[in-house]
């Protein structure tokens, strides 16, 4: 497959220095959602016997990845596959169903509120939609100073408007705005004092689930540009949810394309978008709008996306890839390191039929 590169995306892919250090690790994640309802709704009559019956939405399923200290990993796919599930569930706001996950090292998806503590403080999260994300009764003072107050008791009040007067004039916030409410913002002003509001307490670890997808094209822009510096000052590492895949290009160090609840391919950023090797990522490439005449030919993937609650067996894109085989309808493909060191969960690039 050509290079899918577009004269948009062009610009010089930014360089980081990442450590080899681990600072995530998450492992065989699993989350289900019950959606059964009460018991009453549970109940079927069938064959003249009553029985139960439990439904579940299996929103991710066997998901594996490291997140190395410096950089910014990215999670795309299209939507409803389980990447903002992901999210959540690493920053602790959904308990995992079965699987593990680790802050260098240290298993915390088991630990009680008050010994997750010290990790609430070294991993915060942006949200989506700044509209909802920020109290519409506090002023932004309140909202910046609250969560330095929780995390440091022992300092006083002077020192915490100073910390938040700099993160504020870090953000391109005027410290003299803290005395107004969220109404009183516009979108990209809100996503950056949700961005200020991460960075009071002095984390080392962000995620970020699709902080721009709700602001327009020209704010955003100045809001990635904003996280971007944010990073190299503060030396932050990030775990970005999002579906453009110019953001990708431009602001991932590596890149892990979701399907259907799974990882179908990781690599670093430059190596997927110049070779991609699932079928899933070559489509999604694909479908990227290009102004060069040399632009490969787009690929139209065939059928609908399987349903959650009733999950295909084998590969779960089997159903719509074009070099599935009887192996991909029975079996999971696990993720199997390349030569260039991406890792492809598929069955064909395997067996040589890609």
């Amino acid at each position: 497959m050509k290079n899918t590169q577009t004269k948009q995306a062009q610009q010089p892919i930014v360089t980081r220095m990442v450590s080899d250090e681990t600072l995530v690790q998450v492992d065989s994640l699993h989350k289900r959602f019950d959606i059964s309802g009460d018991f009453l709704d549970q109940v079927q009559f069938k064959g003249g016997r009553f029985s139960l019956n439990r439904a579940y939405v299996y929103a991710i399923n066997g998901v594996s990845f490291d997140v190395k200290k410096g950089e910014a990993l990215c999670i795309v796919g299209e939507s409803g596959c389980g990447k903002s599930t992901v999210a959540r569930t690493v920053m602790g706001l959904l308990s995992p169903s079965s699987g593990s996950i680790s802050y260098r090292g240290q298993r915390i998806d088991n630990l009680t509120d008050r010994a997750m503590l010290p990790y609430r403080k070294k991993m915060q999260m942006i949200f989506q939609n700044p509209y909802a994300s920020l109290n519409p009764r506090k002023t932004i003072t309140q909202t910046l100073e609250e969560p330095v107050h929780f995390h440091n008791p022992q300092l006083t009040g002077m020192q915490v408007k100073e910390r938040v007067s700099e993160v504020m004039e870090s953000v391109g916030v005027d410290p003299s705005w803290g005395v107004r409410y969220p109404h009183e913002f516009s979108g990209g002003q809100r996503q950056r004092i949700s961005i200020a509001r991460a960075l009071t307490v002095e984390p080392e670890f962000i995620v970020a689930d699709e902080p721009i997808s709700a602001l327009d094209v020209s704010i955003q822009a100045q809001v990635l540009n904003l996280m971007m510096e944010t990073q190299e000052q503060r030396h932050l590492t990030y775990l970005f949810i999002t579906h453009d895949l110019a953001v990708v290009e431009h602001f991932g160090t590596r890149v892990a394309v979701m399907y259907l609840g799974t990882i179908c391919e990781l690599a670093q950023t430059r190596t997927l978008f110049s070779t991609p090797k699932h079928p899933y990522t070559q489509a999604l490439l694909s479908a990227i709008p290009r102004l060069d005449d040399n632009r490969p030919n787009h690929i139209k993937l065939q059928g609908e996306v399987p349903t959650p609650v009733n999950l295909p067996r084998g590969c779960v894109f089997h159903a719509r890839c074009p070099h599935a085989a009887d192996r991909c309808r029975n079996e999971i493909p696990r993720l199997i390191t390349q030569s260039d060191q991406s890792q492809v969960a598929c069955h064909a690039m395997e067996e040589g039929r890609l």
